[in-house]
C-alpha cells in the first residue's frame, strides 16, 4: 500500500491532496493506511466516521466526503477539518467547519449537490466555503468526465474559490489535468 500511495503522490504532483476514501474499510484496515503514510482520510457516513475517529483520531486528518445530512453536522464538526459535500441550507446552518459546496453538474436526480445556477445564492449561506466538489456520471472512460471537471473549475474561478475536489480512482488523472486540488482515492490504494 505504501508503494501505491507513493506512486499516486508522484502522479498527482505536489499541488494536489490525496484523500484516502475509507467507506469500505474496516477499523483494522485503517492501521494499514497509517503504516503506508496516508495523511488524510475521507469518510462517507457520519456513524462510521465517529467509530473510526474514536479508534484512529490522531493518526490522520479527517475529511467528510459523503452526503451531509444536517442532523449529522455535529459529528462532522467534532471530527473533521473539511466537509466536501455541503449542499443544503439546513446543513449550512449547522456546519461549523470549512466546506466545499457539492455541485450536481450532471443533473442526475440520484446525485446530491446543488444546481450550477443556484451556486451564487447558495454561497451567500455559508461563510467558510473553500471551493467546490462534484461527482460526474459513472463511466468506464475517464475522458467523459472531463467536461464536468472543466465546468467545475470554471465555476470555481467565477466565484474566486481555490479548492476543487474532483476525481476518484477511475478518473483522477483527467481531474488533475482540469485543475483538481483534491482527489478522492479508494480502490487504487487498496486493490492489489
Amino acid at each position: 500500500m505504501r508503494e501505491r500511495y507513493e506512486r499516486l503522490r508522484e502522479e498527482v504532483g505536489p499541488g494536489v491532496t490525496i484523500v484516502a476514501a475509507t467507506k469500505y474499510l474496516s477499523l483494522e484496515d485503517l492501521a494499514a493506511l497509517a503504516d503506508a503514510g496516508v495523511e488524510i482520510v475521507g469518510e462517507n457516513r457520519a456513524q462510521d466516521l465517529e467509530r473510526k475517529h474514536a479508534a484512529y483520531g490522531d493518526a490522520f486528518r479527517w475529511h467528510f466526503i459523503g452526503h451531509l445530512q444536517s442532523r449529522k453536522a455535529k459529528t462532522v464538526n467534532a471530527t473533521c477539518e473539511l466537509c466536501h459535500s455541503l449542499a443544503s441550507e439546513s446543513a449550512a446552518r449547522r456546519l461549523e467547519i470549512p466546506a466545499l459546496v457539492e455541485v450536481n453538474l450532471s443533473g442526475e436526480p440520484s446525485k446530491s449537490g446543488i444546481a450550477p445556477e443556484e451556486l451564487s445564492a447558495f454561497l451567500e449561506l455559508y461563510g467558510d466555503v473553500r471551493g467546490l466538489m462534484t461527482m460526474p456520471p459513472e463511466t468506464t472512460d475517464p475522458e467523459t468526465s472531463r467536461p464536468f471537471f472543466r465546468r467545475l473549475r470554471e465555476l470555481a474561478e467565477q466565484h474566486e474559490l481555490a479548492e476543487l475536489s474532483m476525481g476518484t480512482s477511475q478518473d483522477f488523472p483527467v481531474a488533475v489535468e482540469e485543475g483538481a486540488t483534491i482527489v478522492r482515492i479508494g480502490s487504487l490504494l487498496y486493490d492489489s
